[in-house]
C-alpha cells in the first residue's frame, strides 16, 4: 500500500498538499483513460462489429478506426471547451 492510501504509513514522510494533489491528479487521469477506453471499445464494438468472429474484416476494422478517431476528436473538443473557458 502506498503512503496516500494508507495514512500511517506516512507517518515518517510527510506529504505535502502539492503530493497529495499531484497523486490525486495522476489517479484521476487513470480513472478518466480507463473508463474512456471501456467506453469507446464498447460503443465502437457494438456499432462496428455485426458478426462476432476469431477476425475483423476490413469493413470492421476501418469502421472501428474511424470511430474511435471521433471519440479522440469528440472528447479533444469537449475538454478544450471545459478548460479553456474558466
Amino acid at each position: 500500500m502506498d503512503s496516500f492510501s494508507n495514512p500511517s504509513a506516512g507517518s515518517s514522510q510527510q506529504l505535502s498538499a502539492q503530493d497529495i494533489r499531484k497523486q490525486l491528479k495522476n489517479q484521476l487521469a487513470l480513472e478518466y483513460a480507463q473508463q474512456f477506453l471501456e467506453t469507446v471499445g464498447r460503443k465502437c464494438f457494438e456499432k462496428c462489429i455485426t458478426k462476432p468472429g476469431s477476425s475483423l474484416g476490413g469493413s470492421e476494422s476501418s469502421c472501428i478506426s474511424r470511430c474511435v478517431d471521433r471519440y479522440i476528436e469528440a472528447t479533444g473538443i469537449i475538454s478544450k471547451a471545459l478548460f479553456t473557458s474558466q
